[in-house]
């Protein structure tokens, strides 16, 4: 039954996407926080006010556990304030958003947060960002919340 939804579902993503994103630039990031999934990669379209994004990257590293690593997506707009030059963003981000410990293993604890990203040559071009991101989680059955930091490089 799932191959056969995937199989739907495939045909029409491509259409849709294709329409909606026509005026969207391909762009790719390095950096860590939450557009990259902790310390880690994006790609995304961009336009002239806003990143829509999926990213994969690592929260922790330990010589004895390991790496606890995962996915994310999200989107960041800048048209909502009142600026000349879209360098100011908020954004959504569903993804990893840390690690819990359970029986000498890490596993990744996804959730959700809500953001505020600076671009420095602006959201349309490439440049470095700053950021923080008020993540939302829940680790060992508890409803935790954090930040994240971000620096990063979008091409």
């Amino acid at each position: 039954m799932k191959v056969i939804t995937k199989l739907l579902l495939l045909p029409f993503t491509l259409v849709v996407s294709s329409q909606t994103l026509a005026n969207d630039n391909f762009t790719f990031g390095i950096g860590a926080g939450s557009l990259y999934s902790g310390v880690g990669v994006n790609i995304g379209f961009q336009s002239k006010t806003d990143l829509k994004y999926i990213s994969a990257g690592c929260v922790s590293y330990s010589s004895l556990y390991g790496e606890t690593c995962g996915v994310g997506a999200g989107w960041v707009r800048t048209d909502v304030f009142d600026f000349q030059t879209p360098k100011h963003g908020i954004s959504l981000y569903v993804g990893i958003v840390g690690d819990e410990y359970d029986d000498f293993d890490r596993k990744a604890v996804y959730g959700a947060g809500l953001g505020y990203h600076y671009f420095f040559n602006g959201i349309n071009n490439s440049g470095v960002n700053l950021g923080f991101t008020i993540v939302a989680g829940n680790e060992n059955d508890e409803f935790v919340t954090g930040g994240m930091f971000q620096v990063g490089y979008q091409f």
